[in-house]
């Protein structure tokens, strides 16, 4: 380590997601190489799984050797439930005791719940500063998602221990983040914290708008793409939905809606970008009478699916409307409207039908019944996407999810929290 590396203040950052996962690339290393710039001195440990770790472990390394970023990745434990995680977390803890001895923390972030037990730890034990960065009501949706069930004894007691951390995280955290305008005043409203301690920013899910730009995307990828999914653009009415389906996302009442565009729109087809089977999405249309003949299905790698959700009119995601739901920042709403494609999607999760309403960025139902689907359905038969509009949405999409924002605001965070302010390493 240089003298001037040795200077900078010293950031832990935890993740129970691995960085080889999609979210890890997605949501946690672009802050991170983008805070490493303004003069932090990272130490990432996230836990990791065998498969995934195997692949992209030489990536995940180039990535943080680029930005001076220390990552010290664990292997996952995945069973038996429950205990599993108290060994992955023991581990953690004695690693992290031992790092601190050697080389002491001035920061530790943590993401979601299992993290910040570690680090109401350190800040109790070192009084080291302490962001709880909560991604949503950890404990809360673990029940709605029917992870959790309260009728067992066993995750009952889990689920009040954490519900009794989660006051203890917000009222401990120098900082705490989170993803959406709705949770944050959920928080705010809950009589049995003290207020005074509770600190909020919120900073939603962020979109790499590089990649997620539509004019990146060539004409001649489009029409390679329309050969390969038999899609008639200029005959072609296109929905789209983009990633996996089930748990949140509500696949049965998605399929619904796309019956009802058929009757409004008879030449539409529905596009699927997903990693799941083929075979299993057919099933789940043709429980809901929608012929495969209007179905396209495809999974492209990430540097592919810019290109294959440019061919859509409109995009469509259902969320569960469960409490902890008001908590969620779909990522995917960031990327639809990066790439200037209007969404439709269902009001009372996170603040979705406050950026839609805000940005004019498509269509969002209050409930899943046939009228409202109808109505939507009409609206955009009726609306003509110019490219203006499309400008317009992409422009929603650079105020609400850009990287830059996102890393400027943990920036303030980070200097309150630790007011002296780094000079920035000359990162070569």
């Amino acid at each position: 380590m240089t003298q001037q590396a040795a200077n900078l203040p010293n950031v832990l950052y935890l993740s129970y997601d691995g960085m080889t996962d999609p979210l890890g690339q997605s949501q946690v290393l672009p802050y991170l190489c983008g805070l490493s710039r303004h003069g932090y001195r990272f130490t990432l440990i996230s836990f990791e799984k065998q498969d995934r770790f195997a692949q992209f472990r030489t990536t995940i390394e180039q990535i943080c050797a680029q930005h001076q970023i220390t990552w010290l990745p664990l292997p996952y434990t995945k069973k038996p439930p429950v205990l599993s995680t108290i060994y992955d977390l023991l581990k953690l803890q004695r690693t992290i005791t031992r790092l601190h001895h050697n080389n002491p923390f001035n920061l530790v972030h943590c993401r979601s719940y299992p993290m910040s037990l570690i680090g109401l730890y350190l800040k109790r034990k070192f009084a080291i500063g302490f962001i709880f960065d909560m991604r949503g009501f950890w404990a809360d949706e673990r029940v709605d998602g029917n992870i959790w069930n309260l009728k067992n004894p066993m995750y009952n007691l889990i689920y009040r221990f954490f519900k009794n951390k989660e006051k203890q995280f917000l009222e401990t955290a120098d900082y705490t983040i989170s993803l959406t305008h709705r949770a944050a005043a959920e928080i705010r409203s809950w009589r049995h914290l003290n207020q005074k301690n509770v600190r909020l920013e919120v900073i939603p899910c962020c979109v790499d708008l590089e990649l997620f730009n539509p004019d990146t995307i060539t004409q001649q990828q489009k029409e390679q793409l329309c050969r390969q999914l038999n899609i008639e653009p200029e005959k072609q009415f296109v929905l789209s939905y983009l990633g996996s389906l089930g748990t949140w996302y509500m696949t049965n009442e998605m399929m619904q809606f796309f019956k009802t565009l058929k009757t409004v729109i008879p030449n539409a087809v529905f596009l699927l970008i997903t990693p799941d089977a083929p075979d299993t999405v057919r099933s789940v249309a043709q429980k809901n009478g929608i012929q495969a003949q209007d179905l396209r299905i495809t999974f492209k790698p990430r540097h592919q699916v810019p290109a294959a959700l440019s061919l859509s009119r409109y995009s469509v995601f259902f969320i569960k409307p469960a409490y902890s739901k008001m908590s969620s920042s779909p990522t995917k709403q960031g990327e639809i409207m990066a790439m200037g494609i209007p969404v439709i999607c269902n009001a009372h999760v996170g603040d979705t039908d406050a950026i839609v309403q805000q940005y004019e960025s498509g269509i969002c139902i209050e409930n899943f019944t046939p009228e409202a689907y109808l109505r939507a359905a009409k609206t955009m038969a009726e609306t003509a996407i110019s490219p203006q509009t499309a400008n317009h949405i992409r422009a929603g999409a650079m105020a609400c999810f850009s990287l830059q924002n996102g890393v400027e605001q943990y920036l303030k965070v980070y200097q309150k929290v630790i007011p002296e302010t780094p000079k920035p390493p000359a990162h070569e």
